[in-house]
């Protein structure tokens, strides 16, 4: 559980199921032994960042592919029941036991020294909340605030932390990065793993009277899905500048094929292959940005 790059902070983008891709890099940059001193994830770049903590391959791997074709991950039936789009609950805190599809390391979490944030939005009021290690005492502790932080509005429950109503931190003012949790813990150099091509722009959100009245107990949220491209197209604006400068990695798909709800596992093992090829291709740059 060694920290070689201890000044540089790993950024997990979110994306639903495109982080098929962003566990490919994720497996490349443990293969080359790049490992940061902090480490942020927003929705699926949240489970991201707890795999990354346990170094668990298999797991990575399977978190976005093979997991998909799992009878209680989701689906309409389940969405029309209540359960969300996908069944959120049974995702994220059924399926982490020894016996259960996704084994998690819970021991090796609590003895990886890496410093984390995972972010998600209170819903009453739409502020961004970021937990870290003293927020988390047991396994269920943490999947509880990935799942929280994974949570899309409409098509997923609200998850409650504390008694609180949380949701998907995409919706909050980076609009899917958690730069600003980086910056907070006092970093400044940054390697960021994206699920977007570097050419993608987010097109505006047009109100619908429907999703209002849908989300009108929450209207916070409603106001991020509307502001969220413009939040996400400045924040790559941000991030391009910082690797023009020299203090940001960007690691983006050359192409991307699927969409976040894919639940294709052949498709989603391509992803993660193009993931894992590139970030092999791109390790010795990697491994050079981190000062190793």
């Amino acid at each position: 559980m060694i920290v070689n790059a201890p000044d540089v902070a790993l950024i997990f983008e979110g994306g639903g199921m495109r982080a098929a891709y962003s566990s490919g890099v994720l497996n490349a940059l443990m293969e080359t032994e790049v490992f940061t001193g902090w480490v942020g994830g927003i929705s699926a770049g949240s489970s991201c960042t707890a795999n990354y903590l346990v170094r668990d391959a298999e797991r990575a791997r399977k978190s976005f592919t093979d997991f998909a074709s799992e009878d209680q991950f989701g689906g309409l039936s389940h969405w029309l029941r209540g359960k969300g789009l996908f069944n959120a609950e049974w995702i994220y805190e059924h399926t982490s036991g020894p016996e259960e599809p996704l084994p998690f390391d819970y021991q090796r979490f609590v003895d990886n020294p890496t410093r984390f944030a995972i972010g998600a939005v209170r819903c009453t009021d739409g502020k961004m909340i970021y937990w870290d290690r003293s927020d988390i005492g047991s396994m269920l502790d943490l999947m509880r605030r990935v799942r929280a932080s994974s949570t899309m509005p409409l098509l997923m429950p609200w998850t409650s932390i504390d008694g609180v109503d949380h949701c998907d931190g995409a919706l909050g003012p980076t609009g899917g990065f958690a730069l600003d949790a980086a910056r907070a813990a006092g970093y400044r150099r940054f390697i960021v793993v994206m699920t977007r091509t570097r050419d993608y722009v987010k097109r505006p959100q047009r109100a619908s009277r429907a999703m209002r009245a849908a989300l009108r107990r929450y209207p916070a949220v409603a106001d991020g899905l509307m502001a969220r491209p413009a939040n996400y197209n400045r924040t790559r604006e941000e991030l391009l500048d910082l690797e023009r400068d020299g203090d940001a990695y960007l690691i983006a798909p050359e192409r991307m094929p699927v969409t976040n709800q894919e639940r294709n596992v052949t498709k989603l093992a391509r992803v993660y292959e193009q993931g894992l090829e590139q970030g092999r291709r791109e390790a010795a740059a990697l491994r050079a940005f981190a000062g190793l």
